[in-house]
């Protein structure tokens, strides 16, 4: 839990740093995400199930205030105001799709390998990828199998389902993709860039007339500063243009 609170705080930092334009998450270590940690991860939580001291009322209070917690570190993804791309190799499984549905891009390499593990370990997964990955995916069908089953996808087949957008050879490949990636949209208007990404996902969620209406309203004021100014005059003397930091 502590590991997901500090990512959570670098998140917030990094949407709160008017220098930071764009983020790519990666993993350090031989896998992206291996999943939850059973003994260490929900340590706390089967403690507090099993208190037979703790009123059942106020044991699911309990319940439900950590996993609300858990879900506030993957949201923290969707709601920062920079694009941020996933950059996935070898396992992600579990609380690693929890974290790649949140983000905007996800990218991975031919060894990645991807599981939604919760059925296995008796649980419905609770912490965003049941709510989000059908709004990425849009397949009912292919969800529900890799949901229910719990079983192994590589990228070939991710990719083919859209879960993620284009496939690296190998690591290193994949972390110089991202890494270039992120550098051209960092050199993008970010009034530009951070307004595509909250109206992309407000019309997510919204019907079309009600973000319509909400890409209009944002764009009063939006418009008004000296990004579109500065694209056209760079674009009219074919230079490249260059904006101030939000």
């Amino acid at each position: 839990m502590d590991m997901w609170r500090e990512f959570k705080k670098a998140i917030d930092g990094l949407a709160d740093d008017p220098k930071c334009r764009s983020i790519v998450v990666s993993g350090e270590g031989k896998a992206f995400c291996a999943g939850i940690d059973l003994a260490a991860g929900m340590s706390n939580i089967i403690q507090v199930i099993q208190d037979d001291a703790i009123e059942i009322g106020r044991k699911g209070r309990v319940v439900r205030r950590f996993i609300g917690e858990i879900q506030d570190c993957f949201t923290a993804l969707e709601k920062c105001p920079k694009p941020i791309i996933a950059a996935v190799h070898s396992h992600c499984l579990g609380a690693g799709i929890d974290l790649i549905t949140a983000c905007d891009i996800r990218i991975a390499s031919q060894d990645a390998n991807f599981s939604i593990r919760e059925v296995d370990i008796g649980l419905a997964a609770d912490i965003g990828t049941l709510n989000r990955i059908q709004k990425v995916v849009g397949n009912d069908s292919w969800t529900r199998e890799i949901a229910l089953t719990a079983r192994d996808f590589g990228a070939d087949e991710a990719h083919r389902y859209g879960l993620i957008s284009r496939i690296c050879d190998d690591r290193k490949a994949l972390l110089e993709n991202s890494i270039d990636l992120a550098a051209r949209i960092a050199e993008k208007s970010p009034i530009a860039v951070q307004g595509t990404k909250e109206t992309l996902n407000y019309a997510r969620d919204h019907t079309t007339d009600e973000s319509l209406n909400f890409i209009k309203t944002w764009n009063m004021s939006q418009l008004l500063s000296t990004d579109l100014m500065n694209s056209a005059l760079a674009a009219m003397n074919k230079k490249k243009a260059t904006y101030e930091d939000v």
